[in-house]
């Protein structure tokens, strides 16, 4: 790979004239400039990222962080990851994907390097130490996702809390008064995640405003995990018709076998609505109705804004991603035979 010496050589002149064509600090003749100019197109060579930051010039290049941890489900984390890659390409950045646990140590090193333009997060928690560092690091970033606190932020996600709102009133509008939520495995509530939070705290501010019975419950690990579960609500909700599943596909599979083997018919003795889904659930026996959780609808809106920061004033804000349902005929109107167990 060609570097400044090979430049310096090719156009005739001392190394430091071509760092001042370069970087613009000093006015060189026209000759000159085009002769360095060629070097540069022949040799093919490019600054690195350290000296065209110390010209004052763009990186072009997104740092994403987005840290893996042991209970992260990667379908849906590395759709979010594409998503931001792929928008990023079109404003013709490229991306530095940081996926160390340590959650700062990855934003704190490239920000004192200058290597990137601007940060997204991805993978929120309530309580994140990225947003709090976001404050000290001079650089645009978006969040994707909605932390506690989202004070001097640039924010943008789905509105989960509506997503579970929709989710009961298209049950309730069939007719529908007992409705549970299967959720995800407790460790993602305990390291904090924030929107599975979001959503069931939506879910049981809906059911109170709608007087509907209710019941959440998290599945544990595997198969005999999701079984207990579900016994769980069946236990709470003798007479349940209703079904909401805010979790991971696996789980949601499970969920469906073991309904099965319980001879449960969905939607006769039990409808399901999948909410805030990332896969496709027209491939489950039976399709289930759903709420899909589509990254790019996030994530294309989440690279706009950084990009808008890099040219202009952009305030702190919080913007929500109106939830869609896609009816595949998984709720039906409740008969006296329904919520069998």
């Amino acid at each position: 790979m060609a570097n400044i010496h090979d430049v310096a050589r090719a156009a005739g002149v001392s190394i430091s004239t071509v760092s001042y064509a370069l970087s613009g600090k000093r006015s060189i003749g026209e000759e000159t400039r085009k002769r360095i100019s060629a070097a540069v197109r022949d040799l093919g060579y490019r600054p690195n990222a350290g000296a065209r930051m110390l010209a004052g010039t763009k990186t072009h290049i997104f740092a994403v962080t987005a840290p893996l941890h042991a209970e992260t489900y990667a379908p849906a984390h590395m759709a979010f990851v594409l998503a931001v890659t792929q928008a990023a390409r079109t404003h013709d950045y490229d991306v530095l994907l940081l996926t160390e646990d340590e959650a700062t140590a990855g934003l704190q090193r490239v920000a004192a390097s200058r290597l990137v333009d601007g940060i997204i997060v991805l993978d929120v928690a309530r309580d994140d130490e990225r947003t709090r560092l976001l404050h000290e690091i001079d650089l645009p970033s978006t969040v994707i996702g909605i932390p506690d606190d989202t004070e001097g932020l640039v924010c943008i996600d789905l509105d989960f809390r509506r997503a579970a709102e929709l989710s009961l009133e298209r049950l309730v509008e069939h007719g529908h008064r007992s409705i549970g939520m299967l959720g995800h495995p407790p460790r993602v509530y305990e390291r904090g995640s924030n929107f599975p939070h979001r959503f069931r705290a939506g879910f049981r501010d809906a059911a109170d405003a709608l007087a509907v019975r209710s019941a959440v419950a998290l599945p544990g690990h595997g198969p005999a995990g999701v079984r207990a579960a579900l016994n769980e609500l069946y236990e709470q909700l003798p007479d349940m018709t209703g079904l909401v599943m805010n979790c991971e596909e696996p789980i949601q599979t499970s969920a469906l076998d073991e309904l099965a083997d319980r001879g449960i018919e969905i939607p006769r003795d039990l409808s399901v609505v999948s909410a805030c889904s990332s896969f496709d659930t027209s491939r489950f026996s039976p399709p289930l109705d759903v709420i899909p959780l589509v990254a790019a609808d996030s994530c294309v809106r989440g690279v706009e804004l950084l990009v808008e920061q890099l040219v202009s004033d952009v305030e702190p804000h919080v913007e929500l991603v109106a939830p869609q349902f896609l009816d595949r005929g998984s709720i039906v109107t409740p008969t006296p035979t329904s919520g069998r167990n």
